[in-house]
């Protein structure tokens, strides 16, 4: 079955109604209720695995995300108020292996809304980004720290 999204988002719906509040808090407690309920049910209702295990790769890359936020908003605040600051910026590239254009625009968008990181451009054959960098004192370890993080974790969440 691979309208499961659709499921749960009616089940969330529903738990809505029946509590009769349609506030985000308890839209969140259905959508998670009716995830469990789908995971119980699947083997009786034919609901494929890949579901749960997408849903699980896509709310570990948002706490990700959200930790990597939280650590480079720090950095730079930091950098911002010393009173010298300890920033050394570049333009760094950064090949791709992502290849779908929904991959794409999902790593550069993560990268470009964490601070200290902006994506410039992709080139024309879609195999690399260039990135501006606040702190690109080792440009290597930066390009694999966004492969190994940033990058890996969205392939993830799209894997079939």
């Amino acid at each position: 079955m691979n309208n499961a999204l659709v499921i749960n988002l009616i089940l969330a719906f529903a738990w809505a109604a029946m509590t009769g509040s349609f506030s985000l808090d308890s839209l969140a407690v259905g959508a998670v209720l009716g995830f469990f309920a789908l995971w119980l049910s699947a083997p009786l209702t034919g609901i494929d695995r890949l579901y749960f295990i997408r849903s699980y790769r896509v709310v570990r890359l948002a706490l990700f995300f959200l930790w990597e936020l939280l650590l480079s908003s720090i950095r730079v605040a930091w950098d911002v108020i010393r009173p010298f600051p300890q920033n050394r910026p570049a333009i760094i590239e950064m090949p791709l292996s992502v290849k779908s254009d929904l991959e794409i625009l999902l790593v550069t968008n993560l990268i470009s809304l964490t601070p200290g990181t902006l994506s410039v451009d992709v080139t024309e054959d879609r195999s690399t980004l260039l990135v501006h960098a606040m702190f690109a004192d080792d440009p290597d370890a930066l390009v694999a720290e966004l492969k190994n993080g940033m990058e890996r974790m969205v392939a993830e969440a799209f894997e079939q």
